[in-house]
């Protein structure tokens, strides 16, 4: 049975692409036009998922679910972050 971390990353395998052919090269939403950029674009102008998944139905829940859950693990693993009061 394959660990989390496995799961999540043949999850985010088949969620997005990135072909020389499809928006020259940029990170999208596999089997879309829709860039993966634009899901960060839109969470930070305070979009909900579901806002986003209304805006660009050509993209799937899970594929959205994919790119986050990865991108929360990448960015927990990159930083050391020592806890208030402490230096």
């Amino acid at each position: 049975m394959p660990s989390e971390t496995e799961a999540d990353d043949t999850a985010v395998e088949q969620a997005i692409s990135c072909d020389p052919n499809v928006m020259s090269g940029t990170l999208v939403f596999a089997g879309t036009r829709v860039p993966v950029d634009a899901l960060i674009d839109n969470i930070l102008d305070n979009m909900s998922v579901d806002e986003f998944l209304e805006n660009f139905p050509t993209v799937e829940r899970w594929q959205v679910a994919a790119v986050l859950r990865v991108g929360a693990r990448s960015l927990g693993s990159s930083m050391s972050v020592e806890p208030k009061g402490r230096q």
